[in-house]
């Protein structure tokens, strides 16, 4: 200290307090944690001087040669005198080996004692009574403001210690997890975690004294999820420095289901530049030797206290303790829930009886007052048969038919008989004995109680869940299958499905039971297929697997998620009655199946059929499927395997998938409207909302649409971009959590929504994996699509349906999810249109199993034919008329013809049709005028004839009997037929008459009978 003070002009008090909090700096921990004093005396006074006797001593920062002084530093602050002087220290890149500490009086690496152990460079922390010093939380609201300033919202969340791990809070707040270490060379973290929720957004970054982002990695940033009951390792690199670690979780909730925190244990740092002082063995655990660098576990009915160099035994008699206790507990009396019922294997003669055994290891006292009894054992009974493709050949055991023969299980193994083959997988539904590749286990996330457990127990006809040692045990029932093994005659098909996954359970619940579906595909991670809460009736569960690969299928159930050491609900359970896998590739012949032959020779043998084939019925020959068919699946026997694909659709080349190839064509009135919707062809999308939690979290639904082309390539990809694996793993044709589909949901958070620097997608769905065709019509195959949701301004064109479904089943859609999309002509839009979702239901579904969209755009318009537009004809002008064509307002049409260019053609001023109308008119009015003339001239003519007939008679003149009518004076060339014809016309014996009658009566009747005379004359 005395060569610091030369160099820098502090006093003692200063640099003892500057050297701590540079410690404090250095190691990230509290030094009384880790700094053992080397004397411990209460100071002296000497001299109205305190002389200090209780120090520690420490190291000051390295300077810029690597070299660094040891101090003494007080425990007790105030002015002292007496300190051991600084002396040089050890190299900055000086460390000791796991099981060692610094000794910092020799400064040399010494052995940790027994019931203590060092990492040496390292630390390590798995008690988790309470949270360590050094950790702390922060809690950020679902608005990302501070905790007062919104109220006390998210004010008591934090990680929460479980005595053995860590775990997240259930709420939707923000909650870190906060250590901050200063490391004097590079280093890493690693830390073992439990993430079964993809509802939880769970990540770990680091950042540096400058509060910024160390630059890491995606994979290393975003923990992936892991299997219920399996614990995940995550390790990064740290840099030397400052390093801020965070743990944060972000719940995002969309629905009433229960959340699984996030569990946290074991975490160790490594690159601390020294360790003064080793740590004691946590409870349960000792060292027995010097210089270990862990502790082990006390055996069974064995307990240790902290720092315990070795294990204290039980009194096993009224006592127990299992593996890892720290205390030994009285053994309660035997109840019902302290045994259970199996079956005893068949024996020679067939026979098997029920029998009821002490759960193992037995804790509980069979003859303590009030104990139960364990019932006898029942009668012996008939064996139950054997599972299909097994036989017992009178034997105790039942054992797999060999290769080429099958059994139902009850007759003895067969051969396939000629132009058959085996149908290999397993079908269960007897349960005498667990099949050879099921195995059992119980798991508990606080503590290794149940891990000698069976999980699940035979009884017959059913399987059922065992009672592990508390109710909130995971109990696990697994089935491997190593790999699918198509048909011979399917070898060649190019279908998605290899096999089926069927089975048919009840759960018989009291309290928050949840049993579990998981599949782990090729080792990656058990992702759970679904899932059940509560009570549920005798159901069928079928599950497709469209990857050809090595699959470890989980069931596990669990009573309740709360932490429990008791089992109150011992009598809840789930029952599996039948598992079937098919086309497993170790499995045995449950049947034999008609093959494709090679010839229709006797002794042919099976050969497969090529991809867009099936085998004749008649003749077992492969014979090609129509166009516009798929193959509808296992087994493909018979023409009706060749299933049509829907209205508007087509089948690709293997005939395995129906698509939309962009054209459609519709008849409507006598009119035929042809469709191209190649500009919509590529994937569209569109993410509505915002929408939030019941905490006010912000997030959005984004919807992926690839509505036809691509050949029937599922184009539309949502990926999880939290979880998601990493690039070396992508790159191995492994895609994580990503979605192919025809139409996929993402959950999308903004960055703005929890202080995150990117935009979080996550929870992945598929809405549309089968495409069932496009129609005018409302509805197609089951679906039903609602006009009301999307009104029409106008009925001209009816909407276009696309419909689509999604067979995987779950548990609020049983029969899976459908969708349709509605193509709209609205040549207002641009070529890729808008897709929209209906207003009354924003997230694209009313009921979470149906989903609905518009697509409205010009490229939903038909093609333009001739009955799109209409000529004009312009005037006349120099001997040129202009003919033009325009569109029909509104243009309901794009594409297809174009309006033919302006035409020009001669003419002139008066059209040759007018002029032969005019001249026709003219002509016409000459005859008409000279007509008129004709008989005016003849009318005046034959007035004066009567007028001079009528002037005779008043005379009393003899008219001639013959020629005083006939012939006048001066008629005398005129024809005889014309006169009479006069004679004959009626209107002129009406003149006759009304001049007779202006003279007397007798005149007139002289005239009359004059008139007479003549008539007969001349008719005779």
């Amino acid at each position: 200290m005395h060569l610091l003070q030369e160099q820098f002009p502090w006093s003692n008090l200063e640099l003892s307090a500057l050297l701590k909090d540079t410690m404090v700096v250095a190691v990230g921990i509290e030094p009384a944690t880790f700094c053992l004093p080397v004397m411990c005396f209460s100071p002296l006074r000497h001299d109205n001087e305190w002389i200090c006797a209780d120090y520690y001593f420490q190291y000051t920062e390295c300077d810029s040669t690597g070299s660094r002084w040891r101090v003494a530093i007080p425990l007790n602050p105030g002015e002292c005198t007496g300190l051991p002087d600084p002396v040089q220290g050890t190299e900055c890149t000086f460390t000791c080996e796991a099981g060692e500490f610094l000794e910092m009086s020799a400064q040399e690496c010494t052995q940790c004692a027994a019931g203590t152990y060092s990492l040496g460079s390292g630390l390590r922390f798995d008690e988790w009574d309470d949270i360590p010093p050094g950790f702390s939380n922060l809690a950020a609201n679902p608005d990302n403001s501070p905790i007062g300033q919104n109220g006390s919202t998210c004010s008591s969340a934090k990680w929460i210690a479980q005595g053995s791990y860590l775990e997240s809070n259930r709420d939707e707040c923000t909650v870190s997890l906060v250590y901050t270490v200063h490391l004097k060379k590079m280093g890493s973290v690693s830390f073992e975690y439990q993430y079964m929720d993809n509802s939880i957004l769970f990540e770990f970054y680091i950042q540096n004294d400058q509060c910024q982002e160390m630059d890491q990695d995606s994979n290393k940033k975003w923990i992936k999820l892991t299997s219920h009951g399996e614990w995940g390792i995550h390790s990064v690199n740290l840099n030397s420095g400052t390093n801020i670690l965070y743990w944060r979780t972000t719940r995002v909730t969309l629905g009433a289901k229960a959340v699984k925190p996030v569990f946290l244990r074991s975490i160790r740092i490594e690159g601390v530049a020294y360790t003064s002082e080793c740590f004691q063995c946590k409870p349960g655990t000792f060292s027995h030797t010097p210089g270990l660098s862990s502790c082990e576990p006390c055996p069974q009915d064995s307990y240790s206290g902290r720092g315990a160099s070795s294990c204290t035994p039980c009194n096993t008699k009224t006592h127990y303790a299992s593996e890892g206790s720290a205390m030994c507990r009285r053994r309660p009396p035997c109840s019902k829930s302290d045994y259970i019922q199996t079956y005893s294997p068949c024996d020679e003669k067939g026979k098997t009886q029920v029998m009821y055994k002490w759960v193992e290891p037995q804790i509980c006292l069979e003859d303590a007052l009030g104990a139960v009894k364990l019932p006898p054992s029942g009668q012996h009974k008939p064996c139950p048969p054997c599972n299909p493709g097994f036989y017992n050949n009178d034997m105790a055991t039942c054992s797999p038919c060999l290769p080429g023969t099958f059994s139902d299980g009850v007759k003895a193994c067969q051969p396939c008989p000629a132009g058959t083959e085996p149908v290999l997988g397993y079908e269960y539904k007897w349960w005498n004995v667990l099949p050879v590749n099921m195995k059992t286990s119980c798991f508990n996330v606080g503590n290794n109680k149940c891990n000698s457990l069976n999980g699940w127990e035979v009884a017959g006809d059913h399987v059922h869940s065992g009672t592990g040692r508390s109710d909130n045990d995971y109990l696990i029932l697994t089935l491997r299958v190593p790999g699918f093994k198509l048909p011979m005659s399917l070898h060649a098909t190019s279908g998605s499905e290899y096999g089926r996954i069927t089975f048919e359970f009840e759960t018989i619940c009291s309290a928050d039971c949840e049993f579990y579906f998981m599949a782990d595909v090729r080792r990656r991670s058990k992702g759970v297929v679904e899932s059940w809460e509560g009570s549920k009736a005798k159901q069928i569960y079928t599950h497709i697997m469209n990857e050809n690969s090595t699959v470890d299928l989980t069931w596990a159930f669990q009573r309740t998620n709360q932490a429990n050491d008791v089992r109150q609900y011992v009598n809840d359970m789930v029952k599996i009655y039948s598992v079937t896998v098919t086309n497993a590739m170790d499995g045995v012949a449950l049947v034999c199946r008609a093959c494709a032959l090679q010839s229709q020779k006797s002794g042919s043998s099976c050969v497969p059929c090529p991809a867009d084939h099936y085998i004749d019925k008649e003749t077992n020959q492969c014979q090609e499927c129509p166009s516009d068919t798929i193959l509808s699946g296992h087994p493909i026997n018979g023409r009706e395997s060749c299933q049509p694909c829907g209205p508007g659709s087509k089948s690709n080349k293997e005939h395995n998938v129906c698509f939309s190839d962009c054209s459609f064509t519709y008849i409507d009135q006598n009119r035929t409207l042809r469709y191209d919707f190649s500009a919509l062809s590529s994937v569209g999308s569109i993410m509505n909302g915002p929408s939030f939690t019941a905490k006010g979290t912000k997030y959005y639904h984004l919807f992926n649409i690839s509505l036809c082309g691509a050949e029937g390539r599922k184009a539309a990809v949502c990926r999880d971009n939290a979880t998601d694996l990493s690039n070396e793993e992508a790159d191995a044709g492994q895609l994580g959590s990503s979605v192919e589909a025809f139409i996929c949901q993402s959950t999308v958070i903004p960055p703005d929504g929890r202080g995150l620097k990117t935009a979080l997608s996550s929870q992945s769905i598929s809405l549309a994996d089968t495409f069932q065709g496009a129609t005018v019509e409302k509805s197609l195959s089951g679906i039903t699509t609602r006009p009301e949701l999307f009104p029409s301004p106008s009925e001209r064109l009816p909407d276009i349906h696309f419909f689509y479904r999604s067979p995987q089943v779950t548990t609020s859609c049983p029969r899976g999810r459908t969708a349709v999309v509605s193509l709209r002509c609205n040549p207002e839009k641009t070529v890729r249109g808008d897709i929209s979702v209906p207003s009354e239901c924003p997230a694209g579904t009313c009921d979470g199993c149906t989903f609905y969209f518009l697509w409205e755009s010009s490229s939903a318009c038909p093609r333009c034919t001739d009955d799109h537009y209409h000529a004009i004809e312009g005037a006349c002008r120099g001997g040129v008329q202009d003919t033009v064509y325009l569109w029909t307002e509104p243009r309901w049409c794009t594409g297809g013809l174009s309006l033919p260019l302006k035409r020009s053609s001669p003419c002139e001023t008066i059209d040759f049709w007018l002029k032969v109308g005019a001249g026709l008119g003219a002509l016409c009015a000459v005859l008409l005028v000279s007509l008129t003339c004709y008989f005016w001239k003849k009318n005046r003519k034959l007035e004066y004839k009567y007028s001079k007939l009528v002037m005779s008679a008043n005379k009393e003149c003899e008219l001639p009997v013959a020629d005083s009518c006939a012939i006048m004076e001066g008629e005398g060339e005129e024809n005889e037929e014309e006169e009479v014809g006069y004679a004959n016309n009626s209107s002129l014996l009406d003149k006759l008459k009304a001049i007779a009658t202006k003279g007397n009566n007798k005149n007139a009747d002289a005239v009359q009978m004059q008139f007479s005379h003549t008539e007969k004359s001349v008719w005779g």
